[in-house]
């Protein structure tokens, strides 16, 4: 198999996807050969079967007369299988949602008058109805829906990937980036944690630069802690300094590769591990000079702040120690409330 064959057949993995179709093209060229056919199949479910893919369907292909492409081909009359337009059709995708967690990330706070204050975004997963109680990250306050409201009319209930605006039954504050969940079903709520990523920068990696890390509706301040191991995508195997099959200068990330990193952010994000909750457990990776995608993460678990090589700080403000007389307070926490919204978390204490 070329390189490329592995290189996607491991993204595929990484991103969950459950169904996987290899097309084996140009059987033309080899008289349509079933035991050409079989040997390359079996090529490819023995790299497969380690990363859990459960559906892998093969097709034999001449996309030249289009053999098997729309219909049956009578050249390959050993293949029992379906054409490939017609898998395509009949797949079941339905079950791919998490319709267990509710996770709302707020994209916009709608008041176009004093009577009305709803908060807009998409349904990431779970399920919400009119009248349950619902938390609001970071902040913690409670509050219970009042209407689930969309351009047709009114919902008793919400799932993914629906587009609606809720509205609560108290005033509470909550604006974008933050997260509305069932009380009683909270993310991880944390600054550190450890992510598959790839690389698609064509400028390698700098592990001294601060990135924007897009989350969910949420853009913040992150860097990269440390990269545990590369993944050999042609045979899986891990490549790290600590086994000796990494040299130090060869752990920034080149375009395509993919590794295990570890990160720490500015502020704290509301978070699932990707296997549970793909909207909840992925991110992008934002270069702050030109503003491309560098990288795109898949979020495996938080890490403790003791394992982490180097902690990031939240810097403080301790208003009382700094003489800022209490009448000043109100000013300050919307200036912090700011910073934040723009990725930069500032800590005070009063």
């Amino acid at each position: 198999m070329i390189t490329q064959t592995c290189r996607h057949t491991f993204l595929v993995s990484l991103l969950g996807i459950k169904h996987v179709v290899l097309a084996v093209n140009k059987m033309d060229l080899v008289g349509f050969s079933e035991e050409r056919f079989n040997e390359i199949v079996t090529e490819y479910k023995k790299f497969v079967e380690p990363l859990g893919i459960p559906d892998v369907t093969c097709i034999p292909l001449s996309a030249l007369d289009g053999d098997n492409v729309v219909q049956k081909s009578e050249r390959t009359s050993w293949y029992k299988g379906t054409s490939l337009l017609e898998l395509l059709e009949t797949v079941s995708i339905e079950n791919d949602h998490n319709l267990t967690d509710f996770r709302f990330p707020v994209q916009y706070v709608l008041r176009p008058n004093l009577d009305f204050r709803g908060f807009c975004g998409k349904v990431a997963s779970g399920v919400i109805h009119k009248g349950d109680e619902v938390m609001a990250l970071p902040s913690g306050k409670k509050s219970h829906i009042k209407s689930i409201v969309t351009y047709d009319g009114e919902l008793e209930y919400a799932f993914p990937p629906q587009a609606v605006t809720l509205t609560l039954e108290d005033e509470i504050d909550v604006s974008r980036g933050d997260m509305l969940v069932h009380a009683d079903n909270v993310p991880v709520i944390d600054r550190n944690f450890e992510a598959m990523l790839v690389w698609m920068d064509e400028e390698a990696m700098d592990l001294d630069k601060s990135f924007f890390i897009k989350h969910t509706t949420n853009t913040g301040r992150t860097r990269i802690d440390s990269i545990k191991y590369k993944v050999d995508v042609n045979t899986m195997e891990h490549l790290s300094v600590e086994n000796g099959k990494l040299k130090k200068e060869d752990l920034p990330l080149q375009l395509n590769q993919i590794a295990r990193v570890t990160f720490t952010t500015a502020k704290p994000l509301f978070f699932d591990s990707y296997q549970k909750n793909k909207a909840c457990g992925s991110f992008i990776l934002i270069d702050p000079i030109t503003n491309n995608t560098s990288a795109v993460g898949m979020i495996i678990d938080r890490v403790e702040a003791k394992d982490m090589l180097n902690a990031m700080e939240v810097p403080t403000l301790n208003l009382a120690a700094m003489g800022i007389g209490e009448e000043h307070y109100e000013a300050i926490e919307k200036v912090v409330k700011e910073l934040d919204r723009q990725g930069i978390s500032v800590k005070i204490e009063k």
